[in-house]
């Protein structure tokens, strides 16, 4: 994986020894927390409802055990002993003292991580797929690019300072587990007839109050033109998005008010202009950064453990676990697995101090040292052994952290909401924790399938509950909290934003709501491996709106 440079090292250091000073001249009150704000926002720190909240960057969702012990130690010694895994592959501190950020901040830059552009109209942490540089579906690692993504963007001068916040996100296989078409910019590596490595590229993706699906600007971006393209699309944004209205900033209200033909012209031209010039990507260059992540050496096993084969006839959980918890690796003998930070009745994404000291313990002996955070909240060890599968269990089951429920009905994405965001308008927490408790057994689950509920404490969508299966936004309506239910959402490579169904639920009723949909669900599924997504597909809303609200 990257390792600091020179520059790396020092700008990091040279940021922190200036937010340390920022801090003690807010807590001297030589700046109001309005000239504050700005500056604690480009490093991550935010105010919430009840303490500042601390949004440490995870690039491109990847980290090794010493990392992992780090982030551990920050949540026990400056926080309350846990740390909240987010949809951006991030890690929230919700707990610190203003005082101590400097200090947390210093003990990030140890071991090579940062706050910086977690925040503000800037571009955010590149996300990519969890399964990078393991997947058997790969058709290339594509870290080293959100590498090059990062190295490019980190204070950017001319785009620090954007309309609104910009994301993106890059998959290297045709299965989209990165979310790409609901990013400002998408990319999608691919490789041509002649079998070069390029980009498919989506512009004007995103969530929140107007959700939209990016639209695809180039079939084919050659593998040198990644970062002059990029640069074109950011040009264009910030000279034509909107800042009279922070509702209308963001680049996909561009795409939409312009056309899609227009703005892809200007992107273009602007391409044209820049795309021989510096930020023409040299091969050795490319070359040298994908070194860092090149791959552990693994050694070729069988597709079959015996270990394995033993365990799974005589333990029902840790068949289950296999079941849904494991992704195919490109090298035989070898999985990716998924560890759940979705324990039934448990907080979406949270995970304990000691639970991240096991992570990065287990990752050491069995995970040649890497750990991946995806953005659907979960915690990935890419490469194990399959003859390791058994020890690695037991030890999961004693941290809690076994559920084998990935991509099931209680793999929940949930925002913090209103226990925790100032802008959230009600809770997401507890009816994340209420859905979990009422499908929590094995039986239960296995019997729904492949169902994916993600939920939102408001329109800003931070948990993505536009493109779940079934999507929960939380709103606010006379002092109460109501729940408007979407469905037939999707985050892959078919993406597509939920529909609203009807009147909103109360705290009360949405859980029976839920259950409502997923009993007509299993009433009109055409088999057992229809899943909740294809047969909405099929059969359409009807169906279920009766069932919520009965007969027109």
């Amino acid at each position: 994986m990257y390792r600091y440079d020179e520059f790396d090292a020092s700008f990091v250091n040279q940021r922190t020894e200036q937010f340390k000073d920022q801090v003690r001249r807010r807590m001297a009150g030589e700046l109001s927390e309005d000239e504050f704000k700005p500056l604690r926002l480009m490093n991550g720190l935010y105010l919430q409802l009840h303490a500042y909240m601390l949004r440490v960057a995870i690039p491109y969702g990847t980290l090794n055990g010493r990392q992992m012990r780090k982030l551990a130690h920050i949540a026990r010694t400056y926080d309350k002993g846990y740390g909240h895994f987010t949809t951006r592959q991030n890690i929230q501190f919700n707990w610190p003292k203003l005082e101590d950020t400097p200090k947390i901040l210093e003990e990030l830059a140890e071991v090579e991580m940062h706050a910086i552009q977690t925040s503000g109209n800037c571009i955010r942490n590149v996300t990519a797929d969890h399964f990078a540089g393991a997947a058997a579906d790969e058709i290339a690692d594509p870290r080293p690019y959100a590498e090059i993504l990062r190295q490019w963007s980190s204070l950017h001068p001319e785009f620090s300072f954007l309309p609104r916040k910009f994301k993106i996100a890059i998959t290297g296989a045709p299965n989209d587990r990165a979310a790409v078409q609901v990013h400002d910019i998408g990319l999608q590596l691919t490789r041509n007839e002649a079998g070069e490595i390029g980009f498919e590229v989506f512009v004007g993706g995103g969530l929140g109050r107007t959700p939209m699906i990016g639209r695809k600007v180039r079939d084919f971006l050659p593998e040198e033109d990644l970062l002059a393209y990029s640069e074109a699309i950011l040009r264009v944004y910030n000279r034509y998005g909107r800042r009279d209205n922070k509702y209308k900033a963001r680049i996909k209200i561009l795409v939409h008010e312009t056309g899609l033909e227009d703005l892809k012209a200007d992107i273009e031209g602007e391409f044209e202009k820049i795309r021989y010039g510096v930020l023409r990507l040299p091969d050795e260059e490319v070359r040298r950064i994908e070194a860092y992540f090149a791959p552990p050496p693994l050694e070729v096993g069988s597709d079959i453990s015996a270990k394995v084969e033993v365990r799974r006839e005589t333990d029902a959980a840790f068949a289950q676990f296999l079941a849904h918890n494991l992704n195919p690796h490109r090298v035989p003998g070898y999985t990716s697995v998924t560890l759940s930070m979705k324990p039934i009745g448990g907080i979406p994404g949270d995970a304990s101090d000691a639970q991240m000291d096991v992570i990065a313990d287990l990752a050491e002996r069995y995970g040649q040292d890497e750990i991946r955070i995806s953005h659907e909240q979960n915690v990935i060890l890419p490469h194990v052994k399959l003859d390791d599968l058994p020890a690695l269990f037991d030890q999961l089951v004693t941290a809690d952290i076994a559920e084998g429920n990935a991509g099931l009905i209680t793999d929940i994405i949930a925002c913090p909401g209103m226990d925790y965001c100032a802008l959230a308008t009600a809770r997401s927490i507890p009816v994340a924790q209420r859905i979990s408790e009422r499908f929590g057994t094995a039986e239960r689950q296995a019997e729904i399938g492949e169902l994916k509920i993600k939920i939102s404490g408001c329109i800003n969508a931070c948990g993505h509950h536009h493109v779940g299966h079934i999507g929960i936004l939380g709103l606010e309506k006379k002092g109460e909290e109501f729940y408007q239910v979407t469905l037939g959402g999707s985050a892959n490579e078919n993406a597509s934003i939920g529909e609203i169904v009807g009147r909103g639920f109360s705290s009360e009723e949405v859980v029976d709501a839920i259950e409502t949909l997923v009993d007509t669900y299993l009433g009109l599924r055409s088999g057992k491996h229809e899943t909740f997504l294809d047969a909405y597909r099929r059969v359409g809303e009807a169906p279920f709106k009766e069932a919520l609200y009965g007969a027109a």
